[in-house]
């Protein structure tokens, strides 16, 4: 593709940093392991023993797992291929990654944080906070992509450090994400302070995007002064997720907004924070049907 990105069968998307890992991890950790062997003689035992010296020499457990991600995306395409009839990666005992609880910022927090900025970045990190987008789609983000009359951003492309601009990493990674009020004010702001009318929203220029390693350390030096405990911007779309699911938005549409490829991992990824019992149940029916009987009488008038 002429974007660097490689799309496999499924249609996804493999973006160039992650095929850069991948053969990071080949050449540090597969090949001298298991280079000489041909695919059909690789058996289960030999990426065992891969694994567990990676362990045995202090391996992470997402590291271990990283290590052996690409023999994984090899053997799905020698599988369908029919070059090999068994994956060795199958069934194999491998160090548990315990979960890290990540980090939401509730609303008034967030509005906090933003205050706490400088004014020319606030806008990027509203966007990240209200819209769920990731690092790389608000550093691919032009000027035609945000309609404020509609109230919509379209997020059509994502950001490589050395390709540019590339497709979203999946087709649902394409979509249109509502703005809400306190984003619309950060944006307009913004276009109104910027005067751009085309080109990437926040760039340094229309066609260089934002330093993020800049933009990071004086958002750290502006809270640690605030007294603000910081986020990050993966941690910012937990936050929009969080926001969304406490405002009522449904699953299907989160998993939207998000741009995830199912709703099954919006559901293991966010379902913890859904509506779950019956109270919650009826107290979310009780709050529509206030409004709904006020709505109707009021018309009724």
């Amino acid at each position: 593709m002429a974007d660097g990105s490689v799309r496999n069968r499924s249609g996804d998307v493999y973006k160039p940093s992650v095929l850069r890992g991948y053969g990071a991890h080949l050449e540090r950790h597969v090949l001298p392991a298991l280079g000489g062997m041909k695919l059909d003689a690789v058996r289960r035992r030999d990426v065992q023993a891969l694994c567990d010296r990676l362990v045995a020499d202090g391996a992470s457990p997402s590291t271990v797992r990283n290590a052996i991600m690409p023999l994984r995306v090899l053997y799905r395409r020698a599988l369908r291929a029919g070059q090999v009839t068994v994956s060795p990666l199958e069934h194999l005992e491998l160090p548990a990654v315990r979960g890290v609880r990540d980090r939401v910022a509730s609303p008034s927090e967030a509005a906090q944080l933003l205050a706490a900025l400088p004014v020319g970045d606030r806008a990027i990190w509203a966007t990240a906070l209200y819209a769920g987008l990731r690092l790389g789609e608000l550093k691919a983000l032009r000027v035609s992509d945000v309609d404020l009359d509609a109230g919509r951003i379209s997020v059509d492309r994502s950001w490589d450090a050395r390709e540019g601009a590339i497709e979203p990493k999946s087709r649902s990674g394409r979509r249109r994400v509502p703005i809400a009020e306190e984003l619309r004010a950060h944006l307009a702001k913004h276009l109104l302070r910027s005067g751009r009318r085309r080109g990437l929203i926040f760039g340094r220029s229309e066609t260089r995007p934002f330093a993020h390693v800049s933009l990071r350390e004086r958002a750290l030096r502006a809270w640690a002064v605030a007294e603000l405990q910081p986020i990050g911007f993966h941690e910012c779309r937990h936050t929009f997720a969080s926001m969304c699911i406490a405002a009522g938005v449904n699953a299907r549409g989160l998993m939207a907004y998000l741009g995830h490829a199912s709703i099954q991992m919006t559901f293991d990824r966010y379902g913890h924070l859904m509506p779950g019992n019956e109270d919650e149940a009826a107290e979310l029916l009780n709050d529509y049907l206030r409004r709904s009987c006020r709505t109707g009488a009021s018309e009724e008038k």
